[in-house]
């Protein structure tokens, strides 16, 4: 016989799936592909579209997409450049200048802004101090806004007159809020906004003053990149270039937690769905030998019979991905919907990639969990057709699970990107299941000695486990994942997201206190004992620069858009202390252990943050210099710390050794919780304390709380795919033994066994098999929970007592899903089913 064209085999394939369309395992192997793809689709979109939205809530924080900034005003064709590009601009300049009033005089940091200002974000202001704010605004020509602090120190009120330079200016609005101001907790002097119609009338800016002119900049990614590349070139040495990469540390940490919790769970989809597919694929084969070996006997060729089969798989597989990009993509929107008062107005679409991404992993799972099983169906002989016996050979068995671990571990990749959370789950599972499998297999093997004086109804039931043990202890391991994959999202949805939450309590600080004098420290020290329970301690502060490590000048450390560029291009806010700081962890090296300054002849310890250091190659022993207030001081790198960043205390890169700085002058500062409803006292202590800046962080802390609620209910909803995967993988692993069952239950009722019986047998038969599979669940979650907490959450472990219900919602589920998946064994005519065997 000539070969049939591929147009021939294509139209012949569609024409059997189209009348296969009914047969269960397609069904479910459909069902479980949707599943698959719409998680993966809809992680996808999640973490883009995310992304996305971090981008444009770290441009709020700095008021622009992009500033160039410097000690200089931009040139001429710096300008132009952007507007070539039509790029929304704005400018301003800040400066510092005494503020003077018949009541004295102040230093504040002045700020002046032109119409267009900001270009992300927005001003907010109020009335009068402490009073309700509102959004929008700038102060107009001949207007002056202040923060509550000028107001306080000078004993001001609005509508009076301030003078800035030789300008005088009334003052309207109190400044509380600045977009491109938002986590700068170390600016020491108070805020003044004026008009940049103002500015030169003030007579402060001359040739020679320390001015900082900024530009700012609004517009496409593409634009933007199209503008950095056009003046880098020609960037002076005082001026630089920042964008939204960096963004707000405490926000960015935030959602960062908030996708890797939500990765966790869609790994978890994927892998039940994944589990589907392959043992719908594996019944797909196995009932489609007879047809192989009858369309071998009409001439078609091996690999014929492969394609023919394989277009089948592929057709059902393109449509189900199609279906399940889709559902993906409405998915995302309802992740959004729940997430909506979290993220910007406006979150950018997350384009093609996703779908095309989410496609690809449907139609991966679908190849390397289905083409093992179906490459058997080009081995069936055609003798098949006279003797049912003959069977293909059957591929090697690490061919055939290799194919679908490396499929599984590389979608798993794919959708979270990170290896320590792909290898924990799949890795975990894995070892679980080969440990807890074989202790299965062994169990049930010794039940035999139990069935001889056991009713019948337990005989019918444990003999079907027995009589493949192999099969049996398979489901057990199939239903058993999804049990655990349950438990592993009720950890999720509970003790993972708690003990998340309560790494910020609700009594977390929520002021900060800087620019403390020295002579002021123990009374404010004893002031904030009073006002608040909840206070950090007192922490020296010096602006200090990283010049050298081990003599070389730091710049040939430093990487482009690393921590270390960014720590070096700036004044650090240096300390010294003699315990390690709450939140901080030794990584490596050791603490000092005395508060004693270090002899003379000694070179003194500093202790680096572990990612600043790993950023700059820098390693215990190595020699840093620095220059602080004038002074050349060397210390030798001791320790390296871990800092919690989240928990709103004071943190410091570089913390001295006591004694090191003691003759630099220093400020202190500190954090602490006051109550809402106290703002009196924050009045009260400013005019106490005129020179000390307290700045409110209760904003950021309801941002992270925010963030904490919103993510609770966003693993709620990606429960739901765990939940569709896993009736996927339960109802697939029935559909795997259904032919068998059909043909028992006919034998039986032929021999005159009841419905009664047999129900009752099925109940024994999955209730056990629940049972056990609940077992090993909740062994194989605390193994999997272990290695989560232990190397991708860093987070303590715990038993977890609660997983012991496992067994019983096994039980039930599983006993449940059962009988109702096998109905049609008891349904089936026992006459016709004799008849076809």
């Amino acid at each position: 016989m000539a070969r049939l064209p591929f147009s021939r085999l294509l139209s012949l394939a569609a024409r059997q799936l189209m009348r296969d369309a009914r047969a269960g395992e397609l069904r479910v192997l459909f069902f479980a592909l949707v599943v698959a793809v719409a998680a993966s689709t809809a992680i996808g979109y999640f973490g883009a579209r995310l992304n996305s939205a971090m981008l444009l809530r770290a441009t709020e924080f700095l008021g622009a997409d992009l500033i160039l900034g410097g000690s200089t005003p931009a040139t001429p064709a710096q300008i132009d450049a952007g507007k070539a590009l039509k790029l929304d601009h704005s400018q301003i300049v800040i400066f510092s200048s005494v503020v003077a009033t018949d009541n004295g005089i102040q230093l504040a940091s002045v700020k002046a802004v032109d119409g267009a200002y900001p270009l992300r974000g927005e001003l907010k202001s109020a009335p009068a101090p402490y009073e309700a704010e509102t959004v929008g605004g700038e102060p107009q020509a001949g207007e002056a806004w202040a923060e509550a602090r000028i107001l306080v120190a000078l004993n001001l009120k609005v509508g009076d007159s301030i003078d800035v330079g030789s300008k005088t200016l009334k003052l309207t609005r109190v400044l509380t809020y600045e977009p491109d101001r938002a986590g700068n907790f170390y600016s020491l002097t108070p805020r003044v906004m004026i008009n940049m119609a103002d500015l030169e009338a003030t007579k402060v800016v001359q040739p020679g003053s320390r001015v900082s002119y900024r530009d700012l900049w609004r517009g496409t990614p593409q634009d933007l990149a199209a503008y950095r590349k056009a003046i880098e070139p020609g960037l002076a040495p005082n001026q630089k270039i920042d964008d939204a990469r960096d963004g707000n540390q405490q926000i960015g940490g935030a959602l960062g937690k908030a996708e890797r919790y939500l990765n966790m769970a869609s790994l978890v989809a994927v892998l039940l769905a994944g589990v589907a597919v392959a043992l719908s694929a594996a019944r797909f084969a196995v009932r489609r030998f007879d047809a192989s070996a009858l369309l071998r006997c009409l001439g078609l060729s091996r690999n014929e019979a492969l394609v023919l089969f394989g277009l089948q798989l592929a057709m059902l597989g393109v449509v189900a991905s199609a279906a399940g990009a889709l559902l993906g993509w409405f998915a995302q929107l309802g992740l959004f919907h729940l997430l909506e008062n979290l993220l910007p107005a406006a979150v950018p679409p997350g384009g093609w990639l996703p779908a095309v991404a989410g496609i690809g992993t449907g139609l991966v799972a679908l190849a390397g969990f289905a083409l093992p099983p179906l490459a058997a169906l080009g081995r069936v002989p055609p003798l098949r057709v006279l003797r049912r016996d003959m069977l293909p050979i059957p591929a090697s068995t690490w061919l055939v699970y290799g194919a679908a671990l490396l499929a599984l571990g590389l979608i798993m990749w794919r959708l979270s990107l990170d290896l320590v959370l792909t290898f924990a789950l799949l890795g975990g599972g894995l070892i679980a299941a080969l440990i807890l499998g074989g202790v299965l297999l062994l169990a049930l093997k010794s039940l035999r000695r139990l069935l001889a004086g056991a009713s019948l109804p337990w005989r019918l039931g444990l003999g079907q486990l027995l009589r493949h043990p192999m099969a049996a202890a398979g489901q057990s391991l199939a239903f058993g994942l999804i049990l655990l994959s349950m438990g592993l999202i009720a950890l999720l949805r509970g003790e993972l997201l708690d003990t998340w939450q309560n790494q910020l309590p609700k009594d977390a600080p929520n002021y900060f206190a800087l620019n403390i004098l020295p002579n002021d420290k123990d009374h404010f020290a004893e002031r904030m004992g009073r006002l608040s329970t909840h206070s950090a301690p007192l922490y020296p502060m010096i602006p200090g620069r990283l010049m050298t490590i081990n003599g070389e000048p730091v710049s040939k450390f430093v990487t482009k858009d690393s921590r270390g560029e960014n720590a070096t291009q700036r004044d650090l806010n240096l300390t010294w202390a003699a315990t390690l700081p709450e939140g901080n962890s030794i990584t490596a090296g050791q603490w000092w252990t005395s508060n004693q300054p270090p002899a003379d002849g000694v070179v003194p310890g500093v202790s680096v943050e572990t990612k600043l250091a790993n950023s700059l190659n820098m390693k215990l022993g190595d020699t840093l210099g620095f220059v602080i207030g004038g002074l050349t001081r060397e210390v030798k790198v001791t320790s390296l710390r871990d800092i919690n960043w989240d928990t709103f205390q004071p943190n410091f890169f570089m913390i001295f050794q006591p004694g090191t700085l003691k003759d630099v002058p220093a400020t202190y500062l500190t954090s602490f919780y006051l109550a809402p409803g106290n703002d009196q006292q924050i009045v009260e202590l400013s005019r106490a304390y005129p020179a000390v800046t307290i700045l409110q962080v209760e904003a950021l802390l309801a941002q992270l709380r925010s963030i904490l609620d919103q993510v609770t209910m966003a693993v709620q909803y990606v429960l739901l795919f765990v939940l569709a995967a896993g009736m996927a993988v339960l109802f697939s692993g029935l559909q795997a033994t259904l032919d068998e069952r059909i043909r028992q239950g006919a034998l039986l009722r032929a021999l005159g066994a009841n419905r009664a019986l047999l129900i009752k047998a099925r109940r024994i038969e999955f209730g056990l098999l629940g049972a056990v599979s609940g077992v090993l669940a909740a062994i194989g979650c605390e193994l999997v929970s272990f290695a989560l907490y232990r190397y991708a959450f860093n987070l303590e472990w715990h038993p977890h007592a609660w997983l012991l219900v496992l067994p019983l919602i096994g039980a039930l589920l599983v006993g449940g899903a059962g009988v109702f998946g096998t109905r049609r064994a008891l349904n089936a005519s026992p006459l016709q089913v004799l008849r076809e065997g």
